[in-house]
This record gives C-alpha cells, structure tokens and sequence, in this order.
C-alpha cells in the first residue's frame, strides 16, 4: 500500500480528536455534582461535548457514506449488486405500502377516526409493519435455508 499524506496525517488526526475528547470529558468531571443541578453548568461544561461527539459523527457518517460511494463507483459489478439490491427492496416497500390497510385507526383517547381522518402517517405505519415482517420472514428464510445447507454438507 502506497503511503500517502492522509495515512501520515492520521494518527495525528485521531490523536487531537483524542485530546479534545479528553479534555471536555475532564471538564464534565471537574465540574462535580454541579452538573445535575445547574443548568448555567450544564450548558457551559456539558454541551460543548455534546456539540463536538455530534459534529464528529456527522463528519464521520459523510465520510463513510462518500468513501462508500466511491467504492462502489469503481466497481460496477458491486454497483450493479447494489442497485438490484435496493430495487428489491423497493418492491417490497411498495407491496407493504399498497397492502396497508388504514381503515381503523384510534386516536389517543381510543376512539376510532372516520375515514381519512388519520392521513398518510396510518398508511405508512402499517406499510412500515408489514415491510418489517416480509423482510423477517425472508431472513428466517435464508437463515433456514443456510442452517439445513451446512447440516447437509457436514
């Protein structure tokens, strides 16, 4: 593997994150017992932690996600796999949306809507169920499937 400037600028990288960390959580500590009665302290000492473990993973999701991407750009059998993957499961999306039913649907006091009081979020609740138990029963499936198939080679 080649060495470039970004795997020489790594470890100094993850170090300062390191330090960084260490010195917001030592701030956190430092303030004591504080922290739960205080709220001046909890946002001077407690939410600059909180802002930078957020920052870092969203800098860290966009990363994976484009270094992801380009992974999958320079290799268009993987893409190909990739795209029938989603195809599939958007099928299956769309089968669990159109199955779903929203006819009955009870608001907070247990009272049943009248017809399209509910709205779209019913549809999609239900059509979230049923996706849910289609992609279920097909990991049951290939998890059978391989369990009997290494049974029988064995």
């Amino acid at each position: 593997m080649k060495d470039n400037k970004i795997t020489k600028l790594l470890p100094l990288l993850i170090a300062v994150i390191g330090v960084i960390g260490i010195i917001l959580f030592a701030r956190v500590i430092s303030a004591g017992e504080q922290v739960e009665t205080d709220v001046a302290v909890q946002n001077s000492v407690v939410s600059p932690l909180v802002s930078f473990s957020y920052y870092l993973l969203v800098i860290v999701v966009i990363v994976s996600v484009i270094l992801s991407l380009l992974g999958l750009f320079k290799n268009p059998a993987a893409l190909k796999k990739t795209l029938i993957g989603l195809a599939v499961l958007g099928v299956l999306l769309a089968i669990s949306y159109f199955t779903a039913s929203d006819a009955a649907v009870y608001d907070a006091q247990g009272t049943m809507l009248k017809d399209g009081a509910a709205g779209s979020v019913s549809k999609w609740v239900g059509a979230g169920i049923t996706y849910s138990l289609i992609l279920g029963a097909v990991g049951f499936f290939f998890f059978v499937f391989d369990l009997l198939k290494g049974l029988i080679k064995s």
